[in-house]
């Protein structure tokens, strides 16, 4: 039986850090939206970026290397721009008991310095979570494998890691939406995960929860879904319950999912069955054995709204499905050769003037492999500052 009791939380410490010139924009989004009960962090390359935050805390990193002026798209240097301030960055974490450390992937701070950042939160004790995006397609191939690439080094650093495609984005908006609304609608994910668990541990609420619970389900977790959803009206719980084990922005599920955080804030006429019928829905796609922390709260302002967020944590990880095709191609393909295209020595012929086969097919795979990607890649007009 579930036993329903008013109680004050105590407040975790939660620091989101926003790295590079999306995270810094993701930090922006939050704060204009009244997100409460975190602290939050903008770290960037470029000062001039830095100007425009609205962060509490800014921190410029790297700045014998880069003087102020980014990484100019290379991760290496954002990498080592983290590690020159290694330093500053801990002791802008220090005390955190959870950290979320937002960035694009693709360009160069971003890219290079969120794993690193993320190395320094996990190592001081906090619980860490990343939450990044991938770059659209349009933006061309090397983007996007220096993408890949940092996610795949981000992922050996955090406890959860939850990716936005960009190129989700494409497939929810209409076609007169604008480059703001439509970048946002990832930074909403982020800022409504945010919420919900820095509300479960800090806020009031109807089901007795800790910071201890949301541990348990989110360490040492790897990949992660992060959904929202919200309705009205008959079987509104239902439908904000498929909404967010559905998210459009996403490109994992929460199928066999090991934990799971569920959220229900609804108004004061929040019904315990519609509640039940909800988390039932979300309980029949995780593994049988699934560790599900639930919390519900409610609010006059709701009205006849129900919002339901979900993370689900435990997710099946298969690291080759991290690799989109355009990083497939990059890797060549051995041939082996045909036996009629094998050499051969005629009466005409001199031994020293025949390349041996071994030769000539390593500098055929050499040639692929050192292509130049310069003519693949297409103008990133729609990117946010980096």
């Amino acid at each position: 039986m579930l036993n329903f009791v008013e109680e004050q939380i105590g407040a975790a410490n939660i620091k989101v850090i926003g790295v590079g010139g999306g995270g810094n924009n993701a930090i922006n989004v939050m704060i204009n939206s009244g997100v409460r009960g975190v602290e939050f962090i903008s770290l960037n390359t470029d000062k001039q970026a830095l100007e425009a935050s609205k962060a509490e805390h800014i921190l410029q990193i790297g700045e014998k290397l880069t003087k102020g002026l980014g990484a100019g798209a290379n991760p290496e240097k954002g990498k080592k721009a983290a590690e020159e301030s290694a330093d500053e960055i801990a002791k802008a974490i220090e005390g955190a008991d959870m950290v979320f450390v937002t960035a694009g992937m693709g360009g160069g701070t971003g890219t290079g310095a969120a794993p690193v950042v993320a190395k320094i939160a996990k190592e001081a004790g906090a619980l860490t979570v990343a939450v990044v995006t991938k770059p659209f397609s349009f933006e061309g191939r090397v983007r996007m494998n220096k993408a890949e690439e940092g996610i795949l080094e981000l992922k050996k650093n955090v406890d959860t890691l939850i990716t936005i495609p960009n190129d989700k984005i494409l497939q929810i908006i209409e076609k007169r939406t604008s480059i703001t609304d439509a970048l946002s609608k990832a930074d909403d994910i982020l800022k409504q995960g945010i919420q919900s668990i820095s509300g479960l541990i800090s806020e009031a609420a109807l089901i007795n929860l800790d910071f201890a619970d949301v541990e348990a389900v989110m360490k040492d977790q790897g990949l992660a879904h992060m959904g929202m959803g919200m309705a009205a009206g008959e079987d509104r719980a239902i439908a904000a319950a498929r909404q967010a084990i559905e998210s459009p922005l996403l490109e994992t599920t929460i199928d066999g999912a090991k934990g799971v955080l569920i959220n229900v804030t609804g108004g004061t006429d929040l019904g315990l069955l519609e509640v039940s019928e909800a988390t039932d829905i979300i309980r029949q796609k995780c593994d049988p054995d699934a560790m599900i922390i639930f919390g519900a709260a409610t609010r006059e302002d709701f009205g006849d709204e129900i919002v339901i967020t979900v993370v689900a944590t435990g997710l099946q990880d298969n690291s080759d499905d991290l690799f989109t095709p355009q990083l497939r191609r990059n890797s060549p393909t051995p041939v082996t050769p045909k036996y009629n295209e094998i050499p051969r020595v005629t009466e005409s012929q001199n031994v020293e003037n025949i390349k041996p086969a071994e030769e000539t097919f390593s500098n055929s795979f050499d040639d692929a492999a050192t292509a130049s990607d310069d003519d693949m890649v297409i103008p990133t007009f729609l990117r946010r500052k980096k």
